[in-house]
């Protein structure tokens, strides 16, 4: 699905686990409670989506754009974030545990209730 647009879609509660998502325009879309464990979402962008409850384990998210994304309860366990740019993000509530933050830009987001190990 390289470089595939879904603007305003509704996806919530999908199994996109092992995906590959990599490049793709996902701003926008609602994304809550979705299934990303494994997934390849390097260099996408998920901009304004709602990931609330999403399971985003394993996940690759190197690159990716998540401004203003809102992550709240996300498990994003052993996720690769490298570089990811979660500025205005909403992580309130999310699991990190073992999580790759090398380069993340966490400029105004919203930390609280975090489980980071």
């Amino acid at each position: 699905m390289l470089q595939a647009k879904l603007l305003k879609a509704n996806l919530s509660e999908a199994n996109l686990s092992e995906a590959d998502l990599s490049g793709t325009n996902l701003s926008g879309v609602n994304l809550s409670n979705v299934n990303f464990s494994g997934a390849n979402l390097s260099g996408t962008n998920l901009s304004k989506v709602d990931l609330t409850g999403s399971n985003l384990t394993k996940a690759d998210l190197t690159g990716a754009k998540l401004v203003d994304a809102n992550l709240t309860g996300a498990d994003l366990t052993e996720a690769n974030l490298n570089k990811a740019n979660l500025s205005g993000a909403n992580l309130s509530g999310t699991n990190l545990s073992k999580a790759n933050l090398t380069g993340v830009n966490l400029r105004n987001s919203y930390l609280e209730e975090n489980l980071i190990t």
